[in-house]
């Protein structure tokens, strides 16, 4: 087994979720991932902990959900919740094989799904009540979106993967004292100038915990705060269809306009609920490996030099009291080679060109960070 499968296997378990004796941990896999798989249920043993498995493959997923049903979605909900609620940790790989193969499945049973299985399951029990860390896997559908041989993606992802998570976690105490003593962020650059509060509402560290790779440091708008307009340049995967060139308008905090390339499609996605049309998440990308967009949100949410701004679903500790059954991570990237742009924070500039510029924030860029 390649040695950097058993160092993460050994870090998610004993890093990411902390693993104690007599605990309870779901592992999901998705298409690719066994070797990782074998080596978490080693180490989970090694912890004294007690381990639970669910293999999926996406191609079966997609038959299944083309002919949903609501009750179906809610009773297929019930039982995986039931299994969730006797959790205490949950770690899922998800090695998909094809990135697309929920794109043809109608938004008609997409929603159904998202709204009566995922929701339930994995937004109302899993996020909020269990250690939990998603990852993805360096097989060849991967290496593919990333514009790379299998190999050198390979080598890519553990680099990503595997850094000092530590470092990083101090190095972000400066930018979250910062945010919650703060109330107005302005960002503005190509195709974007938008204005809102994050005023009284908490500032998250994400460095290694729920995500890997991970590196982001997440709060929400006041819901009615944001004003303006926001353009993203990098493609967003969402159920399997591909958005480019992504435009939102806002008016005291909802979508008003939008547009992409897909502006049908993306218009149905932000019309799924009440909440899709309102921000519930801002945050800084931080991973000094990750320097390039590659259509896979757990990677491109993290680009150094990046903010999401994420329409639906708010955080439960960072809550700006917004709900939807969505929760679409869109980046915008602000590094000079992307067109670059500006972060001001009560009027002082804090970020420029993907940067930061001032002293105690200086910090977190990439050259410190490695």
């Amino acid at each position: 087994m390649d040695k950097r499968i058993e160092i993460l296997a050994h870090n998610l378990i004993n890093y990411s979720t902390h693993l104690q004796k007599n605990e309870k941990i779901l592992i999901e896999i998705t298409d690719d991932g066994i070797e990782l798989g074998k080596a978490l249920l080693k180490e989970v043993y090694k912890a004294g902990a007690i381990p639970f498995l669910t293999y999926k493959v996406q191609q079966l997923q997609r038959q299944l959900l083309l002919g949903a049903a609501k009750e179906q979605m809610k009773f297929i909900a019930e039982y995986e919740s039931m299994r969730m609620k006797g959790m205490d940790a949950y770690i899922a790989i998800r090695g998909s094989d094809n990135v697309s193969e929920l794109g043809d499945v109608p938004q008609d049973k997409m929603k159904l799904y998202q709204m009566y299985w995922m929701k339930p399951v994995h937004s109302d029990i899993r996020v909020p009540d269990t250690k939990w860390c998603v990852l993805r896997y360096p097989n060849g559908a991967m290496a593919q979106l990333a514009n790379m041989s299998t190999d050198k993606f390979t080598d890519y992802y553990f680099a990503v993967c595997n850094l000092d998570y530590g470092k990083m976690d101090k190095a972000m105490t400066p930018l979250k004292e910062r945010m919650e003593h703060a109330d107005e962020i302005h960002i503005k650059g190509p195709g974007t100038d938008i204005i809102f509060s994050i005023k009284d509402i908490p500032a998250v560290k994400c460095s290694g915990a729920c995500n890997i790779p991970d590196g982001e440091l997440y709060t929400a708008p006041v819901k009615t705060s944001v004003n303006g307009i926001i353009t993203y340049n990098t493609p967003a995967v969402y159920q399997g269809v591909t958005f480019e060139n992504i435009s939102f308008t806002f008016k005291d905090g909802k979508i008003i306009t939008a547009s992409a390339n897909k502006t049908e499609e993306l218009n149905k996605i932000l019309d799924t609920d009440d909440g899709s049309r309102y921000i519930g998440e801002f945050s800084f990308g931080l991973n000094p490996y990750i320097t390039f967009p590659m259509k896979d949100t757990l990677f491109d949410e993290k680009i150094s030099g990046s903010i999401h701004f994420t329409p639906g679903c708010a955080y439960d500790d960072a809550d700006n009291t917004n709900r939807s059954s969505v929760h679409w991570d869109l980046v915008l990237n602000q590094t000079k080679a992307y067109g670059g742009g500006k972060i001001y924070m009560d009027d002082e500039l804090i970020r420029e060109d993907g940067l930061f510029v001032t002293k105690d924030l200086q910090c977190l860029n990439p050259e410190n960070l490695k």
